[in-house]
């Protein structure tokens, strides 16, 4: 850290009286951590825990706010009313203005079409989340109510199943959480953008998620995959289903999953209609992508694409050239275009106040533990309730047991005071049963009613014993829980909107955008940047520029139609292709692939193979001398596949990789000085990608594998001395002139 530079003290100047402020055109040094502490901290953790994050409950703050107030204006019933006077009482709660309230209001709609299971019913033009330019009316012209499925956010919300704080003016109570009676958090998409930190939770179909929590319940151990098969969208598409990647976003939380649109063949009028879009598309940007690709000639077989969306939904119409092919259009325009698209996930919720990007299973795990609590709540709630009544009804039994002595007493009693008392001490009982007693109207004092009151003591009593049961029993709990999920599923649930299509089967595979094969040299640097700078740019080029400790590992004179392949340190390779890289020059840093690949936190690149035909073979070498040998075909992949997991064995530390075309010899030194010379040739080819490979030079306890290098036939004297017949071998000692055995310094 640089020294800090003395201040001098300034003059204390005058003020308009001419008097002198004290300290006035002072600077006061500050470390910026404090800073940092005093001032972004508390903005950055209000928008985390209170704005951009949602809970369990499946709402953000605003969210509930609006719901909350909509439900205490009765729009459970009735008819709709006005958004802005919803908007107007919104804010006793939400002070941060009308428009971000009324926003709040379009997204949870079902005339927006963001959710799959939207909680607002919407009377008047609210926009569609599937266009920019589709605006909604002014919250004076349209109108809203609660949808039916909003009764169960609410579900005995007044019996003391979550908790209530102040408004922020202290004037009224809203809940921190809705006792909600399914797994919302799963069923509706939620984005938000903190500080430091985002969510991305994609929707899956009510039944397939209550039947899935259904399940868990029953079994912890259950493969969520098998209930849940994927997440669904209010837009419908197709979800290109790959097992691997939906099984990791199960697991962890992160992941993507490609998703396209629906469109049909108008052979008649030689066009074509989409009907669906991903959801992270807009027609007006799809619209502008295909307009600019037929500018640029990259598309030439459309003759006019234009939007045609109307009451009975969305739909964009190209008109096709005479004889143009709608199969291989589409399939080109899926590469090209938002028509098919990635919808990354980060299922990053608020436990406890605290943010946590957890699985599903870990999501379903805490939604059953916050329902377990709201229902044990609401048992408790009710049995408090009725033994205050069965204490009431107590008294009156005692009373209504001898009416004449109880009516003798208020009559001889002079003051209206003394009437409890005097029945307290004439019956032996409490003040507040005496109060129930002294309510009770004459008419009441008949036989039927004396009946009727005994007959429910003996109801009540019954009633207390079953709620204590299952206060006690965690398996009737989850049993209430369970027919609450059913009544769920028989009342609100529906079929998927979004067809699942396999990826292997992916038909769009046939279509490879034809480039162009000029020569281009590659530069690969040890922090991970890539560059690619055709012949004529790199004769006029000077120094290649690069970040401060940074150097080039690889040059390869290379093509622009070859596939690169990134190898990383997590055991995982991601796939490219040399035109996706724009031209470079040396005078640039180049693209950091890490971030260009979108690879995981924390992830860099060790090694970057150029290919066209996958073939030759990969070699990793690990740091305790095992070698593991993979034909690079292994790598090779009928879909079109971005990524790839366990792309070598990460059961040990890896220390080089190389790729060859053919096999050649390889000088491995220890750092105990030993050297060994070891033809690839020995080592079997194995197809598995993650194998372990063999042990071709053993290590003492305490050493490990120092350098690992193509060699050159000839450069060493005594390169005979470094060969072996049987593997795993220690390798031969270095020679000087008297023999000495020497050791690295490592």
């Amino acid at each position: 850290m640089a020294p800090r530079k003395k201040i001098s003290e300034p003059k204390p100047k005058k003020n308009r009286a001419n008097a002198y402020i004290a300290g006035a055109g002072t600077v006061v040094e500050q470390p910026v951590t404090d800073t940092l502490k005093t001032n972004f901290m508390p903005y950055a953790m209000s928008v985390i825990v209170s704005r951009a994050i949602p809970e369990i409950d499946g709402f953000k703050p605003s969210h509930r706010k609006l719901l909350y107030t909509m439900y205490n204006m009765g729009l459970l019933n009735g008819n709709t009313i006005k958004s802005a006077n919803i908007v107007g009482r919104t804010m006793q709660l939400n002070p941060h203005g009308d428009a971000a309230i009324y926003d709040t209001m379009v997204r949870l709609s079902e005339g927006n079409g963001a959710l799959l299971h939207p909680f607002v019913r919407s009377k008047g033009s609210f926009g569609k989340s599937y266009s920019r330019d589709m605006q909604c009316a002014a919250a004076r012209y349209t109108e809203a109510k609660l949808a039916p499925i909003a009764a169960e956010l609410f579900s005995d919300i007044d019996k003391d199943t979550v908790d209530f704080v102040d408004n922020y003016d202290a004037t009224m109570k809203e809940p921190v959480l809705f006792p909600v009676t399914f797994p919302t958090i799963l069923v509706n998409t939620n984005l938000g953008i903190a500080a430091g930190m985002a969510s991305s939770i994609c929707s899956f179909n009510l039944k397939e998620v209550c039947e899935t929590t259904i399940e868990y319940i029953k079994d912890n151990d259950i493969n969520i995959a098998d209930t849940l098969i994927a997440p669904d969208f209010s837009i419908g598409g197709e979800l290109l289903y790959n097992r691997d990647e939906i099984a990791k976003l199960y697991e962890t939380g992160r992941g993507s999953f490609q998703i396209r649109r629906v469109y049909s063949d108008d052979k008649s009028n030689n066009c074509i209609d989409i009907t669906e879009i991903p959801p992270t598309a807009t027609v007006e940007q799809i619209i502008e992508r295909v307009v600019e690709l037929a500018k640029l000639k990259k598309v030439t077989e459309i003759n006019d694409i234009r939007d045609e969306t109307d009451l009975d939904g969305l739909k964009i119409t190209i008109d096709l050239k005479r004889g143009a092919d709608p199969e291989l259009l589409m399939k080109k325009l899926f590469k090209l275009t938002p028509l098919q698209d990635s919808f990354s996930c980060n299922f990053n919720i608020l436990i406890a106040g605290s943010p946590r990007v957890m699985g599903v299973r870990e999501i379903i795990s805490e939604w059953v533990a916050f329902r377990e609590e709201c229902i044990r709540r609401r048992v408790y709630f009710r049995l408090d309730k009725d033994k205050k009544k069965l204490h009431l009804l107590k008294g009156m039994e005692k009373i209504l047991l001898d009416i004449d002595k109880a009516i003798k007493i208020v009559r001889e009693t002079a003051e209206e005071k003394e009437v409890v008392p005097n029945l307290m001490i004439g019956f032996g009982i409490d003040e507040e049963q005496a109060e129930y007693v002294a309510e009770i109207k004459l008419r009441h004092l008949n036989k039927e009613y004396i009946l009727k009151r005994l007959e429910d003591i003996e109801g009540l009593q019954n009633e207390i014993e079953e709620l204590e049961a299952t206060l006690s029993s965690k398996s009737k709990i989850k049993r209430i829980i369970i027919n609450e999920l059913n009544e769920v599923i028989k009342k609100y649930g529906a079929e998927r909107k979004t067809k699942i299509i396999s990826y292997e089967e992916d038909a769009n595979d046939g279509y490879i955008e034809p480039v162009d094969d000029s020569p281009v040299t590659l530069f690969f640097t040890k922090d991970g940047y890539f560059k690619k700078i055709t012949p004529q740019s790199l004769r006029m080029s000077g120094e290649q520029k690069l970040k401060e400790g940074d150097e080039i590992t690889q040059i390869i004179e290379s093509s622009n139609d070859k596939e690169l392949l990134f190898f990383t340190d997590k055991a995982q390779v991601y796939k490219s292709r040399v035109s996706d890289f724009s031209d470079g020059k040396a005078s640039v840093l180049g693209d950091f692939v890490a971030g260009k690949l979108e690879y995981e936190q924390g992830e860099s690149s060790v090694y970057m193979v150029e290919t066209k035909d996958y073939s030759g073979f990969m070699l990793f070498i690990f740091e305790n001398g095992r070698i593991s040998k993979v034909p690079l075909s292994s790598y090779a992949t009928k879909t079109n596949r971005k990524k790839l997991i366990s792309a070598y064995s990460n059961k040990h530390i890896l220390h080089t990789v190389f790729c060859f075309s053919e096999d050649c010899d390889i000088l491995l030194t220890s750092t105990n000085g030993r050297r060994l010379l070891v033809n690839t040739a020995f080592i079997p080819l194995k197809p598995t990608r993650d194998n372990a490979g063999i042990a071709v030079m053993t290590q003492k306890k305490g050493q490990r594998l120092y350098t690992a290098e193509v060699y050159e036939k000839g450069t060493l004297e005594d390169e005979h001395r470094l060969r072996t017949k049987n593997l795993p071998a220690a390798g031969s000692l270095k020679q000087t002139g008297k023999a000495e055995q020497t050791k690295l310094d490592i």
